[in-house]
């Protein structure tokens, strides 16, 4: 069933949508009818969009730490959507960065931020005045790792964090225009992140004096073992899709989607122990010494 009740279909923008859930975003939109102006960095990413999906797809070469790339992408959604304004921003784009934080490169870490956060909140700037002229939506893609940090991931759960908190601001202050800010919250999803994450993992040792490496030798070992379990029993991308389908079609969408086994029960659970009882639990359930 399409979401659209005129001629015109409603217009949504996707960041990060070459691959994962981005792709999968933009592809189930696309097929209930949406305008999609997807995000991708390589023409390789855009014209397999658009051999998947219908003609009203449209691949934006888009990298979110470049102002002048989102400039022109704000400009091409504009000329197309008219008075009619943007009805929905999902944010998606994300990379992350792993490694204990002892290690971890400064540019590496200020990369991390670029891209989760203030990537976000660049577009999130940008494309405001056609979200207002619809009274749209925004969905930032957050995680479990935005509720409660994990050791070795902590570059990642501090955007993620950072997302959080920059949500609910906005929640706030775009409340009078009628702009929904909405929140998902995946667990382990099947996507090529699981495969990114531990070739970043890789590069990274590679880069650190074997020395410094060694100090976290077995940590990283039983990290690595306890990764590819999760990877193997990620939960289909489809439980993502269906909680962004709802805080696009609901009328009053929920503030945060906790998709997934693993995040209903941090949501619900886990962020509520004291912190020493929570960080026994997170290092037994990840299976470290």
């Amino acid at each position: 069933m399409s979401i659209c009740r005129t001629d015109r279909p409603r217009s949504i923008v996707i960041t990060g949508a070459s691959t994962g859930i981005g792709a999968a975003c933009a592809l189930d939109l696309d097929q209930r009818g949406f305008r999609v102006f997807a995000g991708v960095r390589k023409e390789a990413d855009a014209q397999r969009l658009r051999q998947q999906a219908s003609e009203r797809m449209v691949p934006l070469m888009l990298d979110v730490t470049d102002a002048e790339a989102i400039a022109a992408a704000v400009e091409t959604v504009a000329a197309d959507v008219g008075p009619a304004g943007l009805f929905g921003l999902i944010n998606n784009a994300g990379i992350v960065v792993p490694g204990p934080l002892e290690l971890v490169p400064i540019d590496k870490l200020r990369m991390q931020m670029e891209v989760n956060v203030l990537g976000q909140i660049a577009m999130i700037q940008a494309f405001l005045p056609l979200l207002r002229a619809a009274r749209g939506r925004i969905i930032n893609m957050s995680s479990i790792s935005g509720r409660v940090a994990a050791p070795y991931l902590g570059p990642y759960c501090g955007s993620k964090f950072a997302l959080e908190a920059f949500s609910d601001a906005l929640r706030l202050e775009l409340r009078n225009w009628g702009i929904k800010v909405v929140l998902v919250e995946p667990g382990s999803v099947a996507t090529p992140i699981w495969q990114k994450s531990r070739e970043a993992a890789d590069e990274a040792s590679g880069q650190i004096n074997a020395d410094a490496v060694a100090l976290y030798e077995a940590d990283l070992d039983a990290l690595r073992r306890v990764t590819q379990k999760i990877a193997d029993n990620a939960m289909p991308v489809e439980k993502v899709l269906r909680a962004v389908r709802h805080a696009l079609y609901a009328r009053r969408p929920r503030t945060r989607y906790p998709v997934g086994t693993e995040a209903r029960l941090t949501y619900r659970f886990l962020r509520f122990l004291p912190d020493r009882l929570r960080d026994r639990v997170i290092r037994r359930g990840i299976g470290l010494p």
